[in-house]
């Protein structure tokens, strides 16, 4: 026990995290699934989940996850959604008092949630109840993950549009030699994964898994499901993250990006810009004007279909941090003496969870 934070470990790794504070560690009935991102573990998330019950005592239950840690990430978005997707209903059995769920992912984890979150929804049913008037009618209710209240779905450096060109991949300079180049070669180094990424993977004649994950795709309710969320939430940095873009995780065109300026704001002072988009009907996202800005037709596509739902997106910058050009990891603070400085990203995070 660590300042009122209990917290419990399983051999492959995964971790529970809860609050002490009352002797009963099943008290709280709000999930909260941490997903790490490529080559990652468990531990990555090991500071938010200690600070998400000691800020939330009682109130919630951190789950981070463990199914695909380290190169099992290599084995492609959908197999490890399915992992996930698997995992959590493990957790949800273990503890039948949780009544809402919440998803927190880093980098690739994002696109593997928003994955597992389609396996996971369960669609509104018709249901007969009592009229005075007509002694019988029908009424929907509400669609699920697995029977729970969907809250928050919250993803941090999340290369939503792919790492395809179009300077989504910092590190390769904007080269369009280079970037065509990584596209070749991205499946040697990140086998299924890389692919699914550089969206080179039309298997079948079926479109890249990225677009599948648009919409409702046969038994994979992925657009229902992210809808079905209170809040949908993405944390972007606006620089020095040479993994993953700033236009690919804030989902933006490249004139959508806004202009920022230093915080002022002392409780988070690498939070520089905040913006609410409400989300478009299927019809509007058809006919939204756009310049030409050099995205090729299928990020186009990306940017469109995840524009159908309202996200509140959230950019960050460390561009005067010590550790600046990790703030790949420094946004979700994977090390907590290296990358403290994100801590204000957290906190916010927290701040501002529907529990």
């Amino acid at each position: 026990m660590k300042n009122g934070v209990c917290s419990s470990e399983s051999i492959n790794g995964s971790r529970d995290v809860w609050s002490c504070k009352d002797s009963d560690s099943s008290s709280a009935d709000h999930l909260v699934i941490m997903v790490h991102g490529i080559l990652g573990s468990a531990t990555d998330w090991k500071f938010a989940a200690e600070q998400f019950v000691r800020m939330l005592p009682d109130r919630v239950f951190v789950h981070c996850s463990e199914r695909n840690m380290s190169r099992l990430t290599l084995d492609g978005v959908d197999v490890m959604g399915e992992r996930l997707a698997e995992e959590v209903l493990e957790v949800i059995q273990r503890r039948p008092n949780v009544r809402r769920i919440s998803f927190v992912a880093h980098s690739v984890g994002g696109l593997v949630a928003r994955y597992a979150i389609g396996r996971l929804y369960r669609p509104p049913k018709r249901e007969k109840i009592e009229n005075s008037s007509t002694n019988k009618c029908e009424e929907d209710t509400k669609g699920t993950l697995c029977g729970l209240e969907a809250m928050n779905f919250i993803t941090v450096a999340t290369p939503h549009l792919g790492s395809r060109g179009n300077k989504q991949v910092p590190f390769l300079f904007g080269v369009t030699a280079f970037e065509k180049a990584a596209s070749c070669v991205i499946h040697w180094i990140f086998r299924r994964t890389g692919r699914h990424l550089f969206l080179t993977d039309e298997d079948e004649g079926k479109p890249p898994l990225l677009r599948r994950m648009l919409e409702d795709y046969n038994d994979c309710h992925f657009l229902s499901a992210l809808r079905g969320f209170k809040r949908r939430v993405v944390y972007s940095n606006v620089g020095y993250d040479h993994i993953v873009g700033w236009r690919t995780s804030s989902i933006r065109r490249d004139n959508e990006l806004p202009k920022w300026e230093d915080s002022l704001n002392e409780k988070y002072p690498h939070i520089v810009y905040e913006e609410h988009c409400k989300g478009y009907e299927a019809v509007e996202c058809e006919t939204i004007s756009t310049e030409d800005d050099g995205s090729d037709k299928i990020e186009e596509e990306l940017v469109k279909g995840l524009s159908c739902v309202s996200w509140e997106k959230i950019d960050v910058s460390f561009h005067s941090s010590r550790q600046r050009f990790a703030a790949h990891s420094v946004i979700q603070v994977k090390d907590q003496i290296m990358h403290i400085e994100g801590a204000d990203v957290i906190n916010h995070m927290i701040d501002h969870f529907l529990t």
